[in-house]
């Protein structure tokens, strides 16, 4: 794709041009974005993506999927109630082998919600209590309420950004894929940026953004929301003037476009390049963007910055706001990371656990879809708000629920997607997928529809990938 067009117009012997040359590449990255058309369709509907990731399994019966039959039920075994169908799903037959060992659900009693619900919007749109601030921005939702996903621990987590149970090995993740197949809108700052700290090596780590086979160039880049400290790994040496840095830059380009010549096909050598390059864009853009000190009383309030519950996931989005707004394609930002499964999981005490990450995203998610909106920014940003699977239906622990892949719920708001509904569901006590089923990459899938890219077309020669790796798009919720 893009790096092939532009190695047959000699990039690498270029590079040893200096800092000058920085408008011929410009030029030849111009007509490798072209090349791209082809594999775009014809009206990407969103510039840019905001992933928001819940880490640990957050409950879709306590976020935006209730079933009140827990209630009704509350004690009781599933084969108890009037609904012990549920566990005749062809679904959970077809992949007994797979689940081996998975609790039963027979084994485990009815638990109840543990918190109560209200229609937002327009259209009545069920959200939790725990999210008041999400549900004032109902309108703009289109909740998934029928998502599954293979892996029952937590290397869902991996799954879910990859589309590959962790036993397949690494793959590249949504975000990596954005970048592989998008031009840049915004030269001095990555294309894919990740906020937040990554799951734990046990549940897929820094694999959960990074691009695998498509090389290095497309990994995310880690930013930290401090402006004095927002990239230590490019920070030029204390007393070291921008010129004399620059100086350093021009002598390791040209070394490089020595060695370029002799190995003209060296991948890795081109990423290194860019990669010196977009350091010395970055070390005056990046900055600039995450510094929240010219935001308005208003709007730092809005994200909820002056309250300790919410201010560190509220920096995060607010900075994600203002990496969209200067063009930055694909900011993924992660919550809940706690060096082990992660934060939403809730085996124990849900309704004590739940209520506590609620309340750290919850107003941060609501400032900024509201911001984004007002802006007229969310029309061509994608909000996506995910978790890796669901809770089950049953107790564990006698307050808190296991981990449940058969049936979960995601949402995605802005970009060209319906607002105020839901498509798919569970049954009556939200334990498998019914109707409209979805794997994880259909999630991916919808993300590079509404971005304009072709899924088919997002692949490397020699890398085959399956019919599920590509996913569907999900056009009930396409506006």
């Amino acid at each position: 794709m893009r790096d092939s067009f532009t190695n047959r117009r000699g990039f690498l012997r270029d590079a040893g041009l200096g800092f000058g040359s920085l408008a011929l590449s410009a030029m030849l990255q111009s007509e490798a974005e072209s090349a791209l058309d082809a594999s775009r369709q014809a009206a990407p509907r969103a510039k840019s993506v905001i992933w928001l990731f819940m880490i640990g399994g957050a409950s879709h019966l306590e976020s935006f999927d209730p079933k009140l039959a827990l209630n009704r039920y509350a004690g009781m075994s599933i084969d108890e109630t009037p609904h012990a169908d549920v566990l005749k799903s062809p679904f959970l037959e077809n992949q007994r082998d797979l689940f081996e060992g998975f609790p039963r659900p027979k084994r485990t009693k009815l638990f109840p919600l543990q918190i109560d619900f209200k229609r937002c919007g327009e259209s009545g749109l069920p959200v939790s209590n725990w999210f008041p601030h999400v549900g004032d921005c109902a309108a703009d939702l289109s909740v998934i309420r029928s998502m599954w996903t293979e892996d029952i621990d937590h290397g869902a987590q991996l799954q879910f950004h990859t589309g590959r149970h962790r036993n397949d090995g690494f793959f590249p993740t949504v975000g990596a894929w954005a970048s592989y197949g998008l031009s840049t809108l915004n030269g001095d700052l990555p294309e894919f940026i990740v906020l937040g700290v990554p799951p734990a090596d046990c549940c897929g780590g820094r694999e959960a953004h990074r691009a695998n086979y498509l090389g290095p160039q497309y990994d995310g880049i880690p930013l930290s929301v401090d402006p004095t400290n927002s990239t230590p790994y490019i920070a030029p040496e204390q007393g070291v003037y921008v010129e004399e840095q620059q100086e350093q830059f021009d002598l390791l380009r040209r070394l490089n476009g020595m060695t370029a010549d002799r190995y003209p096909h060296d991948d890795a050598l081109r990423a290194r390049i860019r990669a010196y390059e977009l350091a010395f864009r970055m070390q005056a853009a990046v900055p600039e963007a995450v510094d929240l000190g010219d935001e308005t009383q208003q709007t730092q309030d809005l994200y909820g910055l002056h309250q300790s519950a919410t201010q560190a996931y509220g920096r995060q989005l607010l900075a994600a706001r203002r990496l969209v707004e200067r063009g930055v394609r694909f900011v993924q930002i992660y919550h809940g990371s706690n060096g082990g499964a992660g934060a939403w999981d809730a085996h124990g005490k849900l309704k004590a656990n739940h209520a506590r990450t609620c309340q750290q995203v919850d107003q941060p998610i609501g400032g900024l879809l509201k911001d984004l909106k007002q802006r007229g920014l969310l029309d061509e940003t994608l909000v996506v708000w995910a978790t890796e699977f669901g809770r089950t239906p049953g107790s564990q622990q006698s307050d808190g629920r296991d981990h449940h892949p058969f049936g979960f719920s995601v949402w995605m708001a802005g970009g060209g997607i319906k607002g105020g509904v839901s498509h798919g569901a569970t049954d009556e006590l939200g334990y498998h997928a019914v109707e409209d089923r979805h794997y994880v990459t259909d999630v991916h899938a919808t993300v590079f529809h509404q971005l304009g890219l072709h899924r088919q077309q997002l692949q490397v020669p020699g890398r085959k990938r399956l019919e599920r790796d590509f996913g569907n798009p999900i056009r009930q919720i396409i506006a």
